[in-house]
């Protein structure tokens, strides 16, 4: 109870001070906890219903939906807010951003931010090119309670060029003009806003090998100096070159910025198979005896010095990089590792809160849907990180000992559901309670 409290106050400052805008943050806070609330997956009049029937608020439905589309939730100022309020967001002394971009299935021909996006994941009885939004995401990787979790964010929605330049409609927003930014300039975008948030702090991006070159290294580089450090995979044929001799050189001109051509990552792997050492790390949820070599070499895509982490395993092997030299072989195999959460996450928002099932059209009510659907999943977490006790796993699973996304929901569904929760939300009027509230828990449960 005290935990939603000291969460969802901070969350109705950005309101204006009127009556109107008080009544919204007043709104905001009972729509965050519908989405919250495992009942259902969170489409608009399941909100809708949750709202009326489990918190007794006899909300007007057109009223509702209205709120549900309104452009005026000011969403900048409540995740600056919600950043400040995530209690100890370093891990080991920077801020560990996980970054990745996914799909979101839709059947509506007039929904904002669709289009034919091509999915490497399809299955073969799947398309290639579903009708889906493409959203760039950003993630706050933590440690809660023993296990690591991907807070969201931000994020963007990313509208290919081609359908931006045929002016169609669901590519606009009302009173904005649309214009064409590329995934990594997107990124760029986010990661700095995060960074004016938490001035003087180190901050490393872990993402993938899509994400991970020049693109989003040169530009953050620029912007945030050597606060900036990225973590990611090496393709298996990337070149790499040795460090620079030092001292001086009787040749004439300036001094050589790489070494002797080393090979290409597979060719290292098959070199250094032999000297690879053991290592314990904390990786998937438990310490593993993982077998690994570690080099410094050059890379001509960023033009600085990384440091290269080979990790072989029975059959296979993966090369990961990161350009902050500091990070020891153990850091840098559990940070990727712990990127897994972020695709983690992508499930939660999409299936578990049920991002994905919704289908409003109107490019507000989708803009403010996908917004509290990320902002829930990130009070879901913070929520964990506050609690005193480590929660059980309530579906027991062999080899996953470490509680669920599902059991925090469940315990803030307790919280939001009793008699003195009103007083978050400044009610002083007692709201009424359905007497089918507990067997829909057990139901849920």
């Amino acid at each position: 109870m005290f935990i939603l409290n000291d969460i969802l106050k901070p969350l109705q400052n950005p309101f204006s001070s009127t009556k109107l805008g008080r009544e919204r943050g007043r709104w905001f806070s009972y729509t965050v906890l519908a989405f919250i609330i495992p009942f259902t997956t969170s489409i608009s009049s399941n909100v809708f219903r949750c709202i009326n029937t489990l918190f007794g608020l006899n909300v007007n439905r057109r009223r509702f939906y209205t709120f549900m589309a309104s452009n005026k939730l000011p969403w900048d100022k409540l995740w600056l807010a919600l950043w400040s309020i995530i209690p100890n967001p370093l891990s080991d002394g920077r801020l560990l951003i996980a970054l990745d971009d996914f799909i979101n299935p839709k059947t509506g021909r007039k929904i904002f931010g669709c289009s034919h996006i091509f999915d490497h994941a399809a299955k073969a009885n799947q398309s290639k090119y579903p009708w889906a939004q493409n959203v760039v995401l950003i993630g706050l990787l933590k440690r809660i309670k023993g296990r690591w979790a991907c807070l969201p964010l931000a994020h963007r929605f990313y509208l290919p060029k081609k359908a931006i330049d045929a002016k169609l409609n669901n590519m606009r927003v009302p009173g904005k003009e649309a214009s064409f930014r590329t995934k990594l300039q997107q990124a760029v975008e986010m990661v700095i806003q995060v960074a004016n948030h938490f001035p003087g702090v180190d901050i490393t991006v872990c993402c993938d090998s899509w994400f991970g070159n020049g693109g989003l290294f040169k530009p953050l580089r620029k912007q945030l100096g050597s606060l900036f450090h990225l973590l990611s995979r090496l393709r298996s044929n990337t070149v790499l070159y040795a460090m620079p001799q030092k001292g001086s050189s009787k040749k004439r001109g300036r001094r050589r910025k790489y070494g002797r051509r080393l090979g290409s990552c597979s060719e290292m792997a098959a070199a250094f198979i032999a000297r690879a050492s053991t290592y314990r790390v904390f990786l998937y949820g438990k310490y593993r005896d993982v077998n690994a070599f570690s080099e410094t070499v050059m890379l001509k895509t960023l033009k600085c010095p990384v440091r290269v982490v080979w990790v072989f395993r029975k059959t296979q092997w993966v090369s990961l990089f990161s350009t902050d030299l500091s990070l020891s072989i153990e850091q840098i195999i559990e940070y990727y590792g712990a990127r897994w959460k972020i695709e983690s996450g992508f499930k939660e928002i999409k299936q578990d809160i049920g991002s994905s099932k919704t289908q409003t059209r109107n490019p507000y009510a989708v803009i403010n849907h996908i917004n509290f659907a990320m902002m829930a999943a990130t009070i879901i977490w913070i929520y964990g990180t506050r609690l005193e006790n480590i929660p059980e796993r309530r579906h027991k699973v062999k080899g996953r000992n470490s509680f669920a996304f599902s059991d925090l929901r469940h315990i803030i569904a307790k919280a939001a559901l009793s008699d003195d929760f009103d007083a978050v939300c400044n009610k002083k009027e007692k709201l009424p309670r359905k007497s089918f509230v507990e067997a829909l828990l057990r139901m849920v449960g």
